[in-house]
């Protein structure tokens, strides 16, 4: 699959009459998001911000981020199974609105949303920071239940970056990237004296509102399989999760997976990037194992001579990466696990829930029990009544002055088990 990525420079983000692109400013019709919002008689109430880098805003409770994307030429259309028929993306032109994204807030399980501040200390942490967004803030029907919230909210935002991605597909791109994998065989042949290394791409699948979807499927249905890396940058893999703020990966990680680039930046260079296996994270040992022995199975099917092994989600799910990890390794295949850590404010405590001697190869994103202070904010997009309550805070993390003492666990991004951060750890 040949896929051209053609990128469109979003320096600036204002409401205005209609929705389009003018020298690199994105105008949205306020009144226009909101009829599209609120389409769904499970919402009550949206309110729209806008939130741009530098700002003394500070965005919470955090749901999902999606960067705007449009096919233009090709098979399929952005987010298939979803938004569009459950035909194969991955081919063909795509452009997208890089440096804008939609941004979906709401409480919907209360404990295990995030926090984005677009400037002070916490936005180093975050690359969202760094955008300029449409923020949604979604409010549900009275007796609205969690998962039917979190399902309300996840079409709401992909709506919006569907709707708003669309204005980008007769400009042109400032800059244009073009990415492909053939088929393997043809692959092989290319390049025979280069080693063939493959992802492992585990995909958060425990269920109750932890879930991820592939071409609209919940993927924790899903044994392993292998997808065209260009699939994922066409919105193949949703998220639909409410895990941790720091270590999920949002719909805009999925689409601009760093690992993914970076392994298409080697290609043809220094190794021979094969493709894709995806699976997914189970709550039964039974589901664990089938899993990990289908993705060690399909990585020897593809004769692979090394794979990274990406996690999402901290705890149950150090399980799956480390059944994936020996297994793969017992078919003498080299891999590299991408992961984070919990080891406690100190330091000190075990920084992972599994361990085994075969994953003598580890990136970390950092360690989500490390404390900050985020300094008040002048402006607040959703509401701070849950702050003691989330994930990496506590009774007191809310001061009197408006400003936030809690780990940094409750920043959107800032351990991201994909690379897609500033932080990591030495070991010694």
């Amino acid at each position: 699959m040949r896929l051209e990525l053609g990128k469109i420079n979003i320096v600036d983000v204002q409401f205005g009459d209609t929705t389009k692109i003018e020298s690199g400013t994105l105008y949205v019709n306020k009144q226009k998001i909101i009829d599209i919002v609120m389409e769904d008689e499970h919402i009550k109430s949206v309110e729209v911000e806008l939130a741009k880098p530098g700002e003394e805003t500070r965005i919470t409770p955090v749901k999902d981020v999606i960067e705007p994307r449009v096919k233009v030429e090709g098979q399929g259309e952005i987010f298939p199974g979803v938004m569009s028929k459950v035909t194969t993306v991955g081919t063909g032109r795509t452009h997208v609105l890089k440096g804008a994204a939609v941004i979906t807030c709401g409480k919907i399980v209360g404990f295990q949303e995030g926090i984005i501040d677009m400037s002070g200390p916490g936005s180093e942490f975050t690359p969202f920071s760094k955008l300029n967004n449409v923020c949604l803030v979604i409010k549900p029907v009275d007796g609205l239940k969690q998962h039917e919230y979190e399902a309300a909210v996840r079409m709401a935002g992909l709506k919006v970056a569907t709707f708003i991605g669309k204005v980008g597909k007769d400009v042109q791109p400032d800059e244009v990237e073009v990415y492909e994998t053939k088929p393997l065989l043809e692959s092989i042949n290319e390049y025979p004296n280069l080693p063939k290394v493959g992802y492992v791409y585990m995909l958060q699948t425990q269920g109750l509102l932890h879930d991820t979807y592939v071409y609209g499927v919940d993927s924790k249905k899903i044994v392993p399989t292998i997808l065209y890396p260009t699939e994922v940058m066409d919105g193949a893999i949703l998220s639909g999760n409410c895990v941790s703020a720091c270590d999920k990966n949002t719909t805009y990680h999925h689409q601009n997976n760093p690992i993914i680039h970076d392994l298409y930046e080697r290609h043809g260079k220094d190794i021979n990037f094969v493709g894709i296996i995806i699976t997914n994270e189970n709550v039964y040992l039974a589901d664990k194992e089938r899993s990990s022995n289908w993705t060690a199975k399909l990585c020897k099917y593809l004769g692979l001579d090394g794979a990274i092994v990406s996690q999402e989600g901290f705890g149950n799910p150090d399980t799956d990466l480390i059944m994936n990890c020996k297994k793969i390794e017992n078919e003498g295949i080299k891999t590299v696990i991408v992961t984070d850590e919990y080891a406690g404010r100190d330091g000190a405590s075990q920084s992972l829930a599994d361990a085994d001697a075969k994953a003598d190869a580890v990136v970390t994103g950092g360690n989500a029990n490390e404390v900050i202070i985020l300094p008040p904010m002048k402006k607040i997009i959703g509401m701070l009544d849950y702050t003691d309550k989330i994930a990496g805070g506590f009774d007191g993390s809310l001061r009197a002055d408006g400003s936030i003492e809690a780990e940094i666990q409750v920043i959107t991004g800032a351990t991201n088990e994909l690379g897609f951060n500033k932080l990591s750890t030495i070991g010694f």
